[in-house]
């Protein structure tokens, strides 16, 4: 009889337990883009692609400049002139290039960056709610989850936003 009553109480408190236990959902991409430092570094990332075109452009102005010079003079040039102007064209056609991908690789590590660096504040305030609130864990609806319980999960958006100051 003793292990019969020692187990109703087990399972009771296993019961109690199991409800007691907390589980949360947040969109994070919802809360990166609430975020200034998101539209700040946005802005920079346009900023820096519109310097870097401007950059190209004037390298393919001057190129398409000295094209035409070539172009016109072309017939009247002596051999190793005309030589030393193709090579000339080729070398600032390669170094167009070569900047672009430079310029693209630039952007995209820059881009990284500061990606990362909002990524972990966001972590870090989703860790911060995730402890006070006493979840067990809290997931993030944006990876594609295809299905969460919102009667049996909270939704802690708006406390990582508070979190955050958004």
């Amino acid at each position: 009889m003793k292990k019969l009553i020692l187990c109703a109480i087990c399972a009771i408190c296993g019961f109690t337990t199991a409800n007691a236990q907390k589980f949360g959902h947040v969109n994070s991409q919802e809360v990166i883009q609430a975020m200034p430092e998101f539209a700040k570094a946005r802005t920079d990332i346009e900023a820096l692609t519109k310097q870097y075109e401007a950059d190209l452009k004037s390298m393919q102005d001057e190129l398409q400049k000295k094209a035409e010079a070539f172009d016109k003079e072309q017939a009247t040039l002596p051999d190793n002139i005309k030589q030393r102007r193709q090579t000339e064209l080729q070398e600032m056609y390669q170094k167009i290039q070569q900047s672009y991908q430079d310029n693209q690789q630039a952007l995209a590590k820059e881009q990284q960056e500061k990606m990362n660096a909002i990524t972990t504040k966001v972590l870090d305030a989703i860790k911060a709610v995730g402890q006070a609130g006493g979840y067990i864990y809290i997931m993030d609806t944006t990876g594609g989850i295809p299905y969460i319980s919102t009667t049996l999960s909270t939704d802690v958006t708006s406390d990582v936003k508070k979190k955050l100051g958004i």
